[in-house]
């Protein structure tokens, strides 16, 4: 496994909720085989060591539910146990998902261009009409004639400073 695929992982599993816990009892046949279903299940899943109880350390517990369940440990911290195995079924299942998800959303957004095609051909027409009743300018680059300000001087005036200033208290 890769850094930045165990970096993924790590990142997943900081949202997880221990799934397990290990106690005096310590890794039992019963606890491999719970584990072993979840990671068919789930791929991910995070255990939390009870520390004053276990006699082992947290990385001993992981190495022996690795070798176990044929899991990889993508991370030990405190107490906290991180597994992951791939499950192939899970992953085709999930592509298949996904496939179906933007089959979906190309369909929909298709519907959407065709009803806004429409209603923009309809509404299209009132536009041109107005555009062409709309007077129009001697020149594309001609500004609009500007009015005159409070004081009675154009406004052009005013923005370069020419004026007289007033206080404002």
């Amino acid at each position: 496994m890769t850094g930045k695929e165990r970096a993924f992982f790590r990142a997943r599993a900081n949202t997880l909720e221990p799934v397990f816990q290990i106690g005096k009892g310590g890794v039992s046949d019963a606890l491999v085989k719970q584990a072993d279903d979840a990671l068919k299940k789930r791929e991910l899943i995070k255990i939390k060591a009870l520390l004053d109880l276990i006699h082992e350390t947290p990385r001993e517990l992981a190495d022996k539910l690795s070798a176990a369940t044929g899991a990889e440990i993508i991370q030990v911290i405190g107490g906290s146990i991180v597994l992951y195995k791939e499950n192939k079924e899970l992953r085709k299942a999930e592509k298949e998902k996904e496939k179906r998800k933007k089959e979906a959303s190309k369909r929909l957004k298709l519907k959407a261009r065709v009803s806004d095609g429409k209603k923009h051909k309809q509404g299209q027409s009132a536009v041109r009409c107005a555009e062409s009743q709309a007077p129009r300018s001697s020149s594309p680059h001609s500004k609009p004639e500007r009015s005159a300000g409070r004081s009675g001087r154009s406004s052009a005036a005013g923005e370069r400073g020419g004026g007289k200033r007033q206080n404002k208290r």
